[in-house]
């Protein structure tokens, strides 16, 4: 996989069958091994800016990548330049393959029938296309696997290997090894390998990277740590996000300044290495000191910031944080110093209808005790039932965005913001009024699901969010718990969209676009990308 990408230098993720030496571009590292896989980051400098690189990834001098006979156009390093006009495509929530039929909403009765993974479709587009149309950068915003609800397939392959895990849910992975192969089933096939190893990518994990509601409330952690299987679980979780997730996220002066991947190539064996830095990281998720998950791409004209929103909360009742205060001074600071365009990445979004963000107000109220015990009890239960978790959930962290959004109109540099999410499984776009932003455009991107389409019932609930019944309701629930009204009043310009789909922004001296696709597949036609909408954000 092509991973990071700047005006001069790249970094290309591999994972190789045994241990071996490989070289892209007359650049060499040795690979380091996690229970008996194989890995290993080759970083690239020395490139020219605004140039198209074609490569391949040698092993032990060996040819390894790209395959003989593929029926793919060659591998390519396309570096940036300085004022350059990128193209990101974005997008989240993706179940796995297969992408055979049955994909439609109306057959499923199959478990497998989640609709046509979007993604997969614009490899196949791509390949058809020139470079010059290819995205610049793809932003993946959470649940790039379903380590908790993983595909028929992968959970038969699982069970193989569970030995005497009898007390694990049966739809719950376990091991490295276990995680390992969600992503193999992710990203092993054929158009999906190619588009990765050609567009650079980031990426962020939401809950079901690791497991549903991972970090919603200090309730669903002290009673997710007395699962006898959880704690193997999370650490095989964070060393799998870090080898096939994190690791590519990072420059190669901040891979270098932390020291993690020498390290792990130094030792050969990374296993114990990597689970020590894991029990670590889980025991201090949030605290002053912890690791940061949170990094930052610049592409030409644009800076993208992919915001940390589940490892780094702060859960405690009465002062929950989305993202503690040490990372958060990072945030702000990385987004006021940016020049140009900025995109601002978080898994869940910042600004959802009026409706919603109330009943997120009073669940979180209802939570602290505003019932009293037997009333933040259930409370609980409505919290992780409904998923009541985006920023309205966490309404100081939701302030803190707000301040953020005021001193970004007065900072010289940034042209327009645009907040980008994903996690709902429905996608649209919405501007925030100008009492709130100020001069500078502000937009909410939602791009979800790439593939994991809700059902109908689950559409009818969602909908009725959104509709001038469900604001009452959320308005009459948050005065009675006598919270002050801090509803955004976002009207969507676009949307809601329901079906599997991704959104592609446009940077260019005219302003910001955004493009919303959705994937088709109709019997006896090749799948293909309907535009449902596009919308000028500047």
């Amino acid at each position: 996989m092509l991973r990071h990408v700047d005006d001069t230098s790249a970094t290309i993720w591999v994972e190789l069958a045994r241990p071996a030496e490989v070289e892209v571009l007359g650049h060499r590292t040795r690979s380091f091994t996690v229970e008996e896989r194989h890995y290993a980051l080759v970083i690239v400098e020395g490139l020219e800016p605004g140039t198209t690189t074609p490569y391949e990834v040698r092993a032990d001098g060996q040819h390894a990548w790209p395959e003989p006979g593929s029926a793919f156009p060659p591998s390519v390093i396309r570096t940036s330049a300085p004022g350059a006009e990128p193209r990101i495509l974005l997008g989240s929530c993706r179940a796995s393959a297969p992408h055979h039929p049955p994909f439609t909403l109306e057959r499923m009765t199959d478990p497998e029938a989640r609709g046509v993974d979007t993604l997969w479709v614009h490899a196949h587009r791509m390949s058809e296309q020139t470079p010059d149309e290819w995205p610049d950068l793809l932003l993946l915003l959470g649940d790039q696997i379903y380590a908790d609800d993983s595909s028929p397939m992968a959970r038969e392959r699982i069970e193989r290997r569970r030995g005497d895990d009898v007390d694990v849910p049966p739809s719950v992975v376990i091991t490295f090894d276990q995680y390992a192969l969600l992503y193999q089933e992710a990203w092993k096939q054929d158009a999906e390998r190619w588009l990765l190893s050609t567009v650079p990518s980031a990426m962020i994990f939401d809950d079901h990277d690791m497991i549903d509601d991972w970090n919603i409330s200090a309730a669903w952690v002290d009673d997710i740590g007395r699962e006898p299987w959880w704690h193997e679980h999370a650490i095989s979780g964070y060393v799998s996000y870090w080898v096939y997730q994190h690791l590519g996220n990072l420059s190669p002066t901040r891979l270098r300044e932390e020291g993690l991947l020498e390290a792990a190539v130094d030792a050969g064996d990374a296993t114990a290495l990597l689970r020590d830095w894991a029990t670590e990281v889980e025991a201090a998720s949030a605290s002053p000191g912890g690791y940061s998950f949170s990094h930052v791409r610049t592409i030409g004209r644009a800076t993208t910031v992919i915001v940390d929103c589940r490892n780094a909360r702060v859960l405690e009742p009465g002062r929950r944080l989305m993202v503690g205060p040490e990372e958060w001074d990072w945030v702000r600071r990385t987004c006021l110093s940016a020049e140009g365009d900025l995109v601002i990445g978080t898994t869940v979004p910042v600004f959802i209808a009026d409706g919603l963000h109330d009943l997120m107000v009073w669940n979180e109220h209802v939570c602290d005790g505003a019932w009293g015990r037997m009333g933040s009890r259930w409370g609980e239960r409505v919290r992780r039932s409904l998923d009541l978790e985006d920023w309205s959930a966490f309404g100081e962290s939701f302030h803190h965005v707000l301040d953020l959004v005021r001193d970004l109109d007065e900072a010289p540099g940034v042209r327009s913001v645009v907040f980008a999410a994903g996690d709902i499984h429905f996608s649209y776009a919405a501007s925030l009024p100008g009492r709130l932003a100020g001069s500078t455009p502000v937009w909410q991107v939602v791009s979800s699901p790439i593939r994991n389409a809700l059902i109908p019932p689950e559409r009818g609930v969602m909908r009725l969010t959104l509709t001038s019944l469900g604001r009452r309701l959320g308005a009459a629930l948050r005065r009675s718990v006598g919270a002050p009204d801090s509803r955004p009043s976002v009207e969507m310009s676009v949307g809601p969209y329901f079906s599997n789909g991704m959104c592609l922004l446009e940077f260019d001296s005219d302003g910001v676009r955004a493009v919303f696709e959705q994937s088709v597949q109709e019997p006896d036609q090749p799948a293909r990308l309907d535009d449902v909408a596009t919308i000028a954000l500047t």
